[in-house]
C-alpha cells in the first residue's frame, strides 16, 4: 500500500476530503519524524512504537578501494509493533 492508497482508504472509511487526509497524514510522519530526529520515542498505544537504537562505532572495509575505515556511532530508527498489531498479521493468509 502506497501513501497516495492509505489517504484514499482513510478518506473512504471516514467521509473526509482527501486533500484534508492528506494534510493530516503528512503531518503526522512530519511530528514522528521530528520528535525521533531530537531522540524521542513516539508510542501510539495498539499499534506500535518507533524507537532508535543506538549503533556502536566499527571498522569497516572499502572493498573497491581496499582501505579500512571507521563508521562513527549512531542512531537508526527501529519500529516494534504492539501485540495486537502482531497478533493480527499473524492471523493472516500469505499471499
Amino acid at each position: 500500500m502506497t501513501k497516495a492508497e492509505l489517504v484514499k482508504e482513510i478518506a473512504g472509511k471516514t467521509g473526509i476530503e482527501t486533500n484534508a487526509v492528506s494534510t493530516i497524514v503528512e503531518a503526522m510522519m512530519e511530528t514522528i519524524k521530528d520528535n525521533m530526529a531530537q531522540g524521542n520515542e513516539v508510542f501510539l498505544r495498539g499499534f506500535g512504537s518507533f524507537t532508535l537504537k543506538k549503533r556502536a562505532e566499527k571498522t569497516a572495509r572499502n572493498i573497491t578501494k581496499n582501505i579500512t575505515m571507521i563508521v562513527p556511532a549512531h542512531n537508526i530508527p527501529f519500529f516494534k509493533p504492539a501485540p495486537n498489531l502482531k497478533e493480527a498479521v499473524a492471523a493472516t493468509e500469505l499471499k
